[in-house]
């Protein structure tokens, strides 16, 4: 599945240099995420941030493919005294199938792998517990979503990123991660419909 996420992110950054229609824009919002799984118990949800770049690819009217290069904080809160809670912090490479109305509404699905860049866990008062180590060093995760573009150039969206395999280092793990995104987009040059 890996390769093929990012096969397709090859494709589509691939074919930028053909289409004169391909828009780039920068996108960002807050995370609330969470960790889910059999092996995971008092996990409450934690607010975050994401981050970055996209380009937008028409492949018809109303269809676009939409890679993204995004920056983002994740992970949960657990209960018990001093605010316990795992940080992980990800580099994502969505890519989306987009399906945009002339209304301003869109539709998105679509494979995601997120690359992990460091994992905490952390409490008030003591030092960051560095865990990455006990964590796979990517994670895959399917996104889907919905928004609303305001105009060509900016909108609004939200995206649920339900994730398909543990996290967790150990096979015996399962420990997954579940996160929604809410944010804002800006797209650069002309716009089109399919963003």
């Amino acid at each position: 599945m890996k390769k093929t996420i990012l096969s397709l992110a090859i494709v589509a950054f691939a074919t930028l240099g053909v289409s004169a229609q391909v828009n780039f824009g920068v996108k960002g919002g807050l995370n609330i995420s969470t960790l889910r799984g059999n092996d995971v118990q008092g996990s409450k949800s934690l607010v975050g941030g994401y981050g970055g770049f996209l380009a937008n690819i028409p492949l018809s009217t109303m269809f676009s493919l939409q890679p993204e290069v995004l920056y983002s904080l994740e992970g949960a809160r657990e209960e018990g005294v001093g605010n316990p809670k795992t940080l992980l912090n990800y580099i994502n490479i969505p890519v989306m199938l987009k399906y945009s109305d002339p209304s301003g509404f869109y539709g998105e699905l679509g494979p995601q792998i997120g690359i992990l860049t460091s994992a905490k866990f952390q409490e008030d008062g003591e030092s960051d517990v560095d865990i990455k180590k006990l964590l796979k060093s990517s994670n895959f995760s399917l996104g889907f979503g919905a928004g609303w573009n305001f105009s060509p150039k900016v909108g609004v969206g939200l995206r649920y990123n339900l994730g398909l395999s543990s996290i967790g280092e150990d096979s015996g793990n399962d420990v997954k991660t579940g996160n929604f995104a809410i944010g804002i987009h800006y797209m650069f040059g002309g716009g089109s419909a399919a963003q």
